[in-house]
This record gives structure tokens, sequence and C-alpha cells, in this order.
């Protein structure tokens, strides 16, 4: 079964930073989900922690 998954740092209208995924089966629209944290470093500290959790389990950047 292929999958696709993307992450991507977005920012609100009121200046809180999220982490947005977007995920699913290749062909379909797939899912998406948004965590807000109030700080860029902590959005980035999720993004990363992220991205080194799907590559480990076979994704590619």
């Amino acid at each position: 079964m292929r999958r696709f998954y993307s992450v991507a740092l977005a920012r609100s209208l009121w200046g809180e930073c999220g982490v947005v995924r977007h995920w699913g089966r290749i062909g379909t629209p797939g899912q998406r989900r948004t965590d807000w944290y109030d700080g860029v470093p902590d959005a980035e500290r999720a993004l990363g922690s992220l991205l080194r959790a799907k590559r480990r389990r076979g994704y590619r950047a």
C-alpha cells in the first residue's frame, strides 16, 4: 500500500505557530491535522520530532 505524509509549519492570524500534518493513501484526499503551539521554537521542536519518527518508519524526505 503506497502512502504519503507531509509536514509543514504554519502561522495563525493571532501569532500562534502550528505544525500541519497531511497524510493518506496515494490517490485519495487524505486527512489533515494541525497542532498549535505558543512559540516558533516549540513548533520547530515538534516538527523535528515528527520528521525523525517518520523517517525511522521508512518515509523519505
